[in-house]
């Protein structure tokens, strides 16, 4: 197929696949990432997608935003219903009961149905080497349930199970970095992306359907509810995120990995922390040694990828 236009001009004429309505909040990342990935390619699509924000709000009774066939999943196992679909499909394709369409094979989930809850379905997914594509919009907590931590939320952040008071001031821990955790997989394909960056993000998502196997996408999705911020900078501080080199944006292609966007200054991470409510206390007196810890972890992360990136300019 051929590879779709990503001028503007020509993807305001295309179908919105994943239509207005939904009852996502205001100024909600995890909408404006599915958009932009549904935009991306005019291949037949069938989607599960993981109990979580995006779920409850796109779906309700008989309503939905989805015009793909799409399929709610549990919390914990959207990987292992896309996989199943996949694998279904190619049965009756090969039963001749089913046209094969080319049909594409995607499953969406939050962090937390990612990075925890969902992550032995994803793993196994994974392993098994299903010809489908994951995609996790990391929000960074469970923000459906209440705000609290999960595994993408970043150290010192202000949530629910992790208050910042006067026994701890936020989480404590770095936060887990599932993108690398997925291309020790040895799966084709493995990126992270950000919704500032459209073209960046569509790019990879045609790039990915167009290899066989499985691939796995991690996609900052800012919340102003948990990150509480405003509800009309979402694409602000996803920008933010990656100039900072929080968020970079790079792939890694058959084990070479490659940075797909090169901040032009690198901005400092307080930057990206300081319009974020969640953040606040680590600006009062006394905490200047969790801005410091933050920034050196962020700072330690892109250097290492600078690195592999190099070296797989080498290899």
């Amino acid at each position: 197929m051929t590879t779709k236009s990503l001028r503007l001009r020509e993807l305001a004429k295309g179908e919105d696949r994943f239509a207005h309505g939904h009852r996502m909040c205001a100024g909600c990342g995890a909408p404006i990432v599915v958009k932009q990935v549904l935009m991306a390619t005019d291949y037949p699509i069938i989607a599960s997608n993981a109990t979580g924000c995006l779920e409850v709000s796109s779906c309700i009774q008989q309503f939905t935003a989805w015009k793909i066939p799409w399929m709610h999943s549990a919390f914990e196992n959207a990987a292992a219903t896309a996989s199943g679909i996949e694998a279904m499909y190619k049965s009756l394709v090969k039963q001749g009961k089913l046209e094969d369409k080319n049909v594409k094979f995607l499953a969406f989930g939050g962090d937390g149905g990612t990075y925890d809850i969902g992550f032995q379905a994803l793993s196994g997914a994974m392993e098994r080497g299903h010809d489908m594509m994951y995609i996790c919009y990391d929000n960074g907590a469970y923000m459906n349930t209440g705000i609290q931590r999960s595994s993408a939320t970043p150290f010192g952040a202000n949530t629910t199970t992790c208050p910042a008071g006067e026994v701890i001031p936020g989480k404590l821990q770095q936060r887990k970095d599932l993108t690398r955790i997925m291309a020790a997989h040895g799966i084709p394909y493995v990126a992270q992306a950000s919704p500032s960056n459209y073209t960046d993000l569509m790019k990879k998502v045609q790039k990915a359907f167009e290899i066989k196997g499985p691939k796995f996408m991690n996609v900052i999705a800012p919340c102003n509810r948990g990150w509480r911020t405003k509800t009309d900078d979402a694409i602000a501080l996803s920008k933010l995120a990656v100039e900072t080199c929080y968020w970079p944006l790079f792939e890694i292609e058959n084990g070479v990995t490659k940075i797909t966007k090169m901040p032009k200054e690198k901005k400092p991470l307080v930057d990206f922390l300081k319009p974020q409510g969640r953040f606040r206390h680590m600006f009062a007196k006394g905490n200047e040694w969790m801005l410091e810890q933050a920034q050196a972890h962020v700072d330690a992360q892109w250097e290492r990828l600078q690195k592999e990136a190099a070296a797989g300019e080498e290899g």
